[in-house]
């Protein structure tokens, strides 16, 4: 006969809350944070009455622990806590209150234990001070209140305009894009499309021997070509970068091609090292202030030479457009202008430097300056 064997399941263990049963759960301590946070959240949520009687109980506490001490110890310092959490937590008035009750229960614990003094003025005069004292304490306490509030107050209204600059910043390069890709996709498909009719028109005009005529058409099919080239041209303007490793260079590269082409200008670009601007989205802000450094060299600067280079490594992108122009004047006032200004800003969204500097031997040179790593 064959024997059986059987083996008894093992019992399930208990649930704990903790999955603390592997080595990683018992070398990991134990913290109770939670707790803590729940019990600092309920104190800054109750009501200012729940607030203001928690007050009344602490300097009532306060009070009937000094009677018992009596004279050897002194609680002085201990009367400022009540007034201190009525700050917190209470209104003015509250605040006040609490402050004028603990200078008379002060007092009534000190007559209460049987100090005397010398006459009635001394007496006032220590009475005055004391109330003095606590009304201070609890002025202090609501400047100090009130000065936080604002410096908060400030703060947000500084990161709410700045998140308003950025979604201003995201919604128009959105737009461009947009713009760019209708007329990449669309007026330049319908350009393409009429200059090969007129190219078709002009074979036909010329097997009918209609010489002149073929001679207008040929010249609209030139105009419609250089229309094609002028639209992708202001097509790439709008839609510079390509989400790929080489599209920042690439951007860069074609933004100096089109200038020396369309401008009276000679625009070279350089490029060292490997780019990661193009992987966290900085690509576009820094295409974007190389092609406004370009606007103000040939518009305001008078450039004939512009060199753009673009330079990166682990930890930093560094781009710099240097001109031979006629530069910024002293007076500063073309380096405070509103393209000047968005580059700034550009820069500062990336977390980046940015500088505007004179040549060596003249001109100007524009510089921005980023970390690699996730924009803000």
């Amino acid at each position: 006969m064959s024997s059986i064997l059987t083996l008894a399941a093992p019992s399930p263990k208990p649930e704990t809350g903790y999955h603390d049963q592997s080595l990683a759960g018992n070398l990991l301590p134990r913290h109770r944070f939670p707790d803590r946070v729940r019990m600092f959240r309920f104190l800054i949520r109750q009501s200012a009455t729940l607030a203001f009687i928690e007050a009344l109980a602490l300097l009532f506490a306060i009070s009937w622990l000094d009677l018992a001490t009596g004279h050897q110890v002194s609680l002085v310092l201990f009367y400022t806590a009540p007034i201190v959490f009525a700050v917190w937590l209470c209104d003015n008035k509250s605040v006040f209150v609490i402050a004028g009750l603990a200078g008379v229960l002060w007092s009534w614990a000190d007559l209460a234990m049987g100090n005397s003094y010398s006459n009635e003025t001394v007496q006032a005069c220590e009475l005055a001070i004391r109330f003095a004292f606590f009304f201070l304490v609890g002025l202090a306490g609501i400047a100090m209140r009130e000065q936080q509030r604002a410096s908060n107050a400030r703060i947000s209204l500084l990161e709410h305009t700045q998140r308003l600059e950025k979604q201003i910043i995201e919604v128009s390069e959105y737009e461009q894009q947009r713009i760019g890709r209708d007329l990449h996709d669309g007026l330049c498909q319908f350009l393409a499309a009429i200059g090969c009719a007129a190219t078709s028109l002009k074979i036909d005009l010329k097997e009918q021997r209609l010489d002149k005529l073929a001679a207008n058409a040929s010249e609209i099919e030139k105009l419609l070509s250089e229309s094609v080239k002028q639209a992708r041209d202001l097509s790439h303007g709008l839609v510079p970068v390509q989400l790929n490793e080489a599209g920042l260079p690439a951007a860069l590269q074609e933004l100096a091609a089109a200038t020396s082409r369309l401008l009276p200008v000679e625009c070279t670009f350089e490029s060292a090292g490997q780019n990661g601007a193009s992987q966290n989205g900085k690509a576009t802000h820094l295409y974007r202030i190389a092609q406004e450094a370009i606007h103000n060299a040939t518009q305001h600067g008078k450039a004939r030479k512009i060199d753009i280079r673009l330079s990166a490594n682990a930890s930093a992108t560094s781009l710099s457009i240097a001109d031979d122009g006629i530069g910024f004047p002293r007076n500063g006032n073309e380096t405070n202008g509103v393209g000047v200004s968005i580059m700034r800003y550009r820069a500062n969204l990336m977390d980046g430097e940015f500088a505007i500097e004179a040549g060596v031997n003249g001109g100007t040179i524009v510089s921005c300056t980023v970390p690699t790593g996730a924009e803000r």
